[in-house]
């Protein structure tokens, strides 16, 4: 849609799909949209992840969307093989770029091939939302996510809240979904104690009609902690 073409050895524009990228070898831009050069794009990026190896796109995400073991392997190498090309052929080194493997690799592509600046999206929401200045005085912060493990640290909307709030001295408090692996790194980030609804996810129906029950459960017992300390 940008103009940009992907060609395998034979001169061949590749199939749509991330398992063709390792047949990539070359990137034509002659008839890439003349706008992009007089266009600032900045991309708002959830996570920090790189684009390739053990955290980046395929290898984090790709699970979390039905890729087998296999399939991550042969994403991965594709993903090297696009980076490759990218830096052979428009000259950018994108690969290893804070947020390259966000959305799947979007973020690495549209450094590439829009020439966007990436930043933390929960940065972007900061300022706009103001929450600096929400926060002056406030005894205690209380965040929260679906899954908060290990990736939440990597710059997803909790790590922001807590690094303002623990810049102010205040205590920060998670309600989540589930907690998962690596779930104690946020202790790490300014989040003091983490609560989760359930000790498993459960299936989506089971989410949508207990989530609402658990959840209120879950900061009635926040709720009385906190005013026990009060007292």
């Amino acid at each position: 849609a940008l103009g940009y073409r992907f060609l395998d050895a034979e001169g061949l524009t590749l199939k749509d799909g991330g398992g063709s990228l390792s047949r990539l070898r070359k990137i034509v831009s002659e008839d890439a949209d003349s706008r992009l050069v007089r266009t600032r794009i900045e991309v708002a990026c959830d996570v920090d992840n790189p684009l390739t190896g053990k955290h980046g796109a395929a290898y984090v995400y790709g699970p979390q969307k039905g890729a087998t073991p296999t399939m991550v392997k042969q994403l991965d190498e594709g993903l090297k093989c696009l980076a490759r090309c990218i830096r052979r052929d428009l000259g950018q080194d994108i690969a290893n770029v804070p947020g390259a493997g966000a959305a799947g690799g979007l973020g690495a592509g549209l450094m590439a091939f829009t020439g966007a600046s990436l930043r933390p999206g929960v940065d972007i929401v900061i300022e706009a939302v103001g929450l600096r200045k929400k926060l002056f005085g406030s005894d205690v912060v209380i965040t929260g996510e679906g899954c908060m493990d290990g990736q939440t640290v990597r710059g997803k909307a909790p790590a922001g809240v807590a690094g303002v709030a623990k810049a102010m001295g205040i205590p920060v408090v998670a309600i989540c979904g589930v907690s998962g692996k690596g779930v104690e790194k946020v202790h790490t980030i300014g989040i003091d104690a983490v609560f989760p609804t359930a000790t498993e996810a459960g299936s989506e129906e089971d989410l949508r009609r207990l989530g609402p029950v658990r959840l209120t459960a879950t900061a009635e017992q926040v709720g009385r902690l906190l005013m026990s300390q009060r007292k």
